[in-house]
């Protein structure tokens, strides 16, 4: 009698799972889909003045197969490079120089702000002497970019003719992660996949709407709308920037868009599991505003959505039940299917799909971590830099 009931409650909450994925499908601003791509655009008659700002640290790995396509920007108006070397040790500097020497194109500045002051991220006081540089060429648009970006060569003109045509205050790409190794493919498509269930890019683009996120590797933004928001002063503490800033325009009013890019590419590597787990850890339990409660409901969250559904084959073929074991099947099918889209985007195989519960785990495991590390006193570390308690950023609301 003790198995039956076992099995019976093992069956409700493999039914609650199916249910979560059905919303999840239909419910929650068709996130899975992948054709949230630039809006349509016109270009202008007059193209404004955009300033490019470019935060670096140790960044000489990956600025040779970035900075040029920054600096062969084909845009009609004026515009200029603005990279900031953020107390790198590599040379970084020295080597952006070098290569617009050797490459020319964009006008570029290389300056340097010394170390952030308390209360302040490493990135964000970056960001800051570049915006603060660049005011003294009055741009009408920042566009705030990664070292480990690569943009096409009309990249900025896009963006700004999208920025124009459809009123935004900022225009942010989420740039194709690089997907060579066996754990890139295998973690990198989820981790958008995630970030887009979370923030639906559809939700973002409407007027008005209460969900705000930016992609920090690109984001085009309205220089008096930095400073109507107060941008970078007000998210000075923030890790997840990028979900900051945009909360931060959000509030002000500001109508922003993000989506998925064509042709604006990370060269990063991750190639091992490691590499991966780092890049994820370092800011997850910073998502959760460091909320042992907030961290427990999503343990369980992940557990409900994405393990229950492969648990529930394995026991009902077992011998727990057809009904556990189809309705099972129904959620894992479902999740799959979600995730198919994704992986197109990416050009992987279809067969990855049914391997998103082994992923998920994966990122389970890493927001603990994130955690653990936390309370260890180590917080988000990037670069040799460490934030043991990173400020909370702007709530959802």
């Amino acid at each position: 009698m003790g198995q039956t009931a076992a099995v019976s409650a093992f069956l409700w909450i493999t039914v609650v799972s199916l249910a979560a994925w059905c919303w999840l499908l239909l419910g929650q601003g068709f996130f899975w889909r992948t054709d949230v791509r630039l809006p349509r655009r016109r270009e202008p008659e007059e193209w404004p003045p955009v300033c490019v700002v470019v935060p670096a640290r140790d960044e000489a790995g990956v600025l040779p197969a970035s900075l040029p396509s920054l600096l062969a920007q084909d845009y009609p108006g004026r515009a200029e490079v603005f990279l900031v070397d953020d107390g790198s040790t590599d040379g970084t500097g020295e080597l952006a120089r070098e290569l617009s020497r050797r490459h020319g194109g964009l006008p570029l500045t290389v300056g340097s702000p010394g170390e952030p002051p308390a209360g302040w991220t490493g990135k964000l006081w970056a960001v800051r002497y570049g915006i603060e540089s660049a005011r003294a060429r009055d741009p009408e648009y920042l566009l705030l970019t990664d070292a480990d970006i690569a943009h096409a060569p009309d990249s900025l003109r896009e963006l700004v003719a999208a920025a124009r045509t459809g009123g935004f205050d900022v225009v942010s790409l989420m740039a194709r992660l690089r997907v060579a190794s066996r754990w890139e493919r295998l973690v990198v498509p989820a981790f958008v996949y995630f970030f887009a269930q979370l923030y639906p890019f559809r939700r973002i683009g409407r007027r008005g709407s209460r969900t705000a996120a930016a992609a920090g590797g690109c984001v085009l933004l309205r220089a008096d709308t930095a400073g109507k928001a107060r941008i970078p002063e007000a998210i000075r503490h923030a890790v997840i920037d990028d979900v900051a800033l945009a909360r931060a325009v959000r509030d002000t009013g500001g109508h922003i868009w993000l989506g998925l890019a064509d042709r604006v590419d990370s060269v990063r590597p991750y190639p091992r599991l490691g590499d991966l787990w780092r890049m994820v850890s370092r800011s997850a339990y910073a998502q959760l505003r460091h909320n042992p409660l907030l961290l427990l409901g999503t343990v369980a969250g992940l557990a409900l959505v994405y393990l229950v559904p492969p648990a529930a084959v394995a026991v009902g073929a077992a011998g727990g039940g057809t009904a556990t074991a189809l309705a099972g099947a129904a959620a894992w099918a479902v999740m799959a299917g979600t995730y198919l889209p994704m992986l197109r985007y990416y050009r992987q195989p279809p067969w990855l799909a049914p391997l998103l519960p082994f992923t998920a785990f994966l990122y389970l495991l890493m927001t603990v971590d994130s955690a653990v590390q936390h309370y260890r006193g180590r917080g988000a570390a990037w670069k040799g830099r460490t934030y043991a308690r990173p400020g909370a950023v702007p709530e959802e609301g």
